[in-house]
Parts: structure tokens; C-alpha cells; sequence
């Protein structure tokens, strides 16, 4: 991860990047999963032992109002986290909880057609599809 991008995004905003930030930056953005604040903050611990659970919190609430994190809520009754990337969907496995990441292009153009066809220009959206593995 790049931290002079980070720097500069914080910076462009106003505010100070601090060692906890980037730490709480990195342990969400090396993850493969979609960590929750406790797992966040046990990632964050590793790198940082002086790292808190409230700062984990302040941290991911600031991350997500700049647009830096997305926050997303997959059913289980917690808030998950991810860097903000690429545009991407998700898949979630109703038996194993288990979150799969796509793209479809033939979707993107749906999605657009959906909201022209209805007088409306898509400035975003957010996708959540929930399934089971078919045996």
C-alpha cells in the first residue's frame, strides 16, 4: 500500500495522518476478507500494541466519511469494512457467510439502462446479491 496516497488524501482534506491511522489503514487494506472493527482491531494490534477498540472505531467512522473505506452490511449484524478500490459487487453465501467479489460488465450497462430508461443519470449505487451454493 501506498502511504504518500493515503498522506495526500488526508492532507487534502485537512486532516492529519497519524501512525494509528495508517496502521488501522493497512490492517484493512492487507485484508482478503471484509474485516469487522473487532477483527480490525486485532490486525491493528499486531502491528501496534497501544491501538484501542474505540480508536479502531473513530478511525473506520473517519475512514468511511472520506470515502477512503466502504462499510457495508452483509446481514450478520456487523459492520464489515474494505479499502475503496475498484467498482465491484458482492455475493454473499447464506450457509457460510463467505463474500464473493465480481465484476460483470453486462450488468454495469443494465444498471444504466435501468435508471435512463426511468429519467434518472446513476451517479452510484451498491449491490449486495445473497444466495447458496447450488450442490
Amino acid at each position: 500500500m501506498n502511504r504518500s496516497l493515503f498522506d495526500n488524501l488526508f492532507a487534502a482534506k485537512g486532516i492529519k495522518m497519524t501512525e494509528q491511522r495508517w496502521v488501522i489503514i493497512q490492517a484493512v487494506g492487507q485484508s482478503k476478507d471484509h474485516p469487522d472493527a473487532d477483527q480490525v482491531c486485532a490486525r491493528a494490534k499486531a502491528m501496534d500494541a497501544e491501538i484501542g477498540i474505540a480508536t479502531v472505531y473513530r478511525t473506520l467512522t473517519l475512514l468511511a466519511d472520506l470515502e477512503i473505506i466502504q462499510q457495508h452490511d452483509f446481514g450478520d449484524g456487523k459492520a464489515r469494512y474494505e479499502i475503496q478500490t475498484d467498482h465491484h459487487h458482492h455475493l454473499i453465501d447464506g450457509d457460510t457467510g463467505q463474500v464473493v467479489e465480481f465484476q460483470d460488465e453486462e450488468l454495469e450497462k443494465i444498471k444504466h439502462a435501468i435508471a435512463e430508461r426511468l429519467g434518472y443519470e446513476l451517479t452510484g449505487h451498491r449491490l449486495e446479491l445473497y444466495g447458496r451454493k447450488i450442490k
